[in-house]
């Protein structure tokens, strides 16, 4: 079954006052990228979070975020009195000894951007809320990726008939190779006959000839390599493991065989058949770059 690298998946739980919101996306790429974007409160568990991303998304750019929201009334931030008024005091000071007259209702905002001055109470982060945190991601990464497989059923349905596709057109070949020995040969006597008109053609050498040319533009091997590498890639999709990068050789593979076919087709109708195939195994490669 093959696995889409592309997906997202989201997941939110509770915890007192608190709503807890984690959402993933991931894209393809050659090796995990992950950016986790997490508040400051649970940095404690930041590398945890990655192990278990890691461990479960194997590769693919990924885009996490972790985040909280307050389901109660927001607590008002306090005023450290203390802190405030010596500010304030040593501002005065200053203002007297240079002959400053204040306004207070310009000194309070000042005063109150100073260091110190509002200084919420830190609470600390009991280690329930942290587990719920890890549970809420691990949430999110199933979510994730039973959206990559889903993807990827997709995916492997889709490259699954394009191979078919392929096969068809190289079955559709067969008829075209016949006519094309008969046109070769044609061309040939014409072009011969074209020197002057009083050559003599020997026959027998003129056969061998033929046969010799002919033998250039077979192209039995490229078709039986080609219907192999189309079966083998038809088994790998069906392999529990990661395929997404064996699946972009073996079409490699198969591009070398239609290539080769093209430069030996020597047959408008058959380069039409190779240009059709080609056509299908560039959106085969384009979708394996997607599979994990």
């Amino acid at each position: 079954m093959l696995i889409s690298m592309t997906g997202f998946g989201k997941a939110e739980k509770l915890y007192l006052n608190k709503k807890i919101v984690v959402e993933v996306r991931s894209l393809n790429s050659k090796q995990l990228d992950l950016n986790l974007r997490l508040p400051s409160i649970y940095r404690e568990i930041e590398m945890e979070i990655r192990n278990r991303v890691s461990g479960v998304l194997q590769r693919g750019k990924i885009d996490m975020s972790v985040s909280f929201e307050e389901t109660a009334e927001i607590q008002v931030t306090p005023i450290n009195e203390l802190v405030f008024s010596t500010y304030y005091k040593q501002i005065q000071v200053i203002a007297q000894n240079n002959g400053i007259q204040l306004n207070p209702s310009e000194i309070v905002p000042t005063i109150l951007r100073l260091p110190d001055v509002l200084k919420a109470e830190k609470d600390e982060i009991a280690s329930d809320e942290l587990h719920i945190v890890l549970q809420t991601c691990d949430e999110a990464l199933r979510n994730l990726s039973e959206f990559r497989a889903k993807e990827g059923g997709i995916l492997q349905t889709d490259m699954v008939k394009r191979v078919a596709l392929i096969l068809n057109y190289l079955e559709q070949i067969e008829p075209y190779e016949s006519q094309r020995i008969q046109d070769v040969r044609q061309r040939l006597t014409d072009g011969l006959r074209k020197l002057a008109s009083d050559v003599q053609i020997d026959a027998n050498r003129f056969e061998q000839e033929v046969i010799y040319y002919l033998e250039k533009l077979d192209i039995t091997e490229e078709k039986v390599r080609l219907r192999q590498h189309c079966s083998y890639f038809t088994e790998t999709v069906n392999e529990k493991e990661p395929v997404g990068r064996k699946l972009g050789f073996i079409a490699q593979e198969m591009g070398r065989e239609i290539n080769t076919l093209g430069s030996k087709a020597n047959n408008a109708d058959i380069q039409k058949l190779v240009v059709l195939m080609k056509d299908e195994l560039e959106k085969i490669k384009e979708q394996s770059l997607n599979i994990l």
